[in-house]
């Protein structure tokens, strides 16, 4: 699914948020990208996480002078639902001024983001709108889960 997410997906799987959700939830994946504080990187990115429950976390990048202090904005959202008790989550986006490439999460957000399972949804967006829809689990496949810790 690509372009600016206008329109339903009738093959969307349950629980795949669609129409003002999706909307709502690409959105907050914006506007949460201009609080981000990088100052070094000036790579501004958020993310918005949308919940079991249906509600939304949003989250920047924010970066510390001693670099590997700074935290990312996928887990910015992440920390910040858990905090409030939300720990099943249906999908994020995820958001960056990148022209011609869509954001990913990078390695350490997806090991975080797969602590939470692998069956959902993260939006990867382009600077103009459009988002192509990956599940978690292509995004990190052959991962290692909390389930795994139970096989020792």
């Amino acid at each position: 699914m690509e372009g600016g997410g206008q329109r339903r997906d009738p093959a969307a799987p349950p629980g795949r948020p669609q129409g003002e959700c999706l909307q709502l939830l690409l959105r907050r994946s914006q506007e949460a990208k201009n609080w981000a504080y990088c100052p070094y990187s000036r790579f501004p990115v958020g993310a918005a996480l949308l919940t079991a429950s249906g509600e939304i976390f949003s989250g920047c990048n924010v970066e510390n002078a001693c670099y590997s202090l700074g935290v990312c904005a996928e887990r910015t959202a992440i920390q910040k639902a858990i905090s409030e008790g939300h720990t099943s989550f249906r999908a994020m986006a995820i958001a960056s001024d990148m022209g011609e490439n869509f954001i990913a999460p990078c390695g350490a957000c997806r090991q975080v983001m797969r602590e939470f399972g692998t069956d959902w949804d993260i939006y990867l967006t382009k600077a103009d709108g459009a988002y192509i829809v990956k599940r978690l689990e292509e995004l990190l496949p052959f991962s290692f889960g909390p389930e795994h810790l139970k096989e020792v």
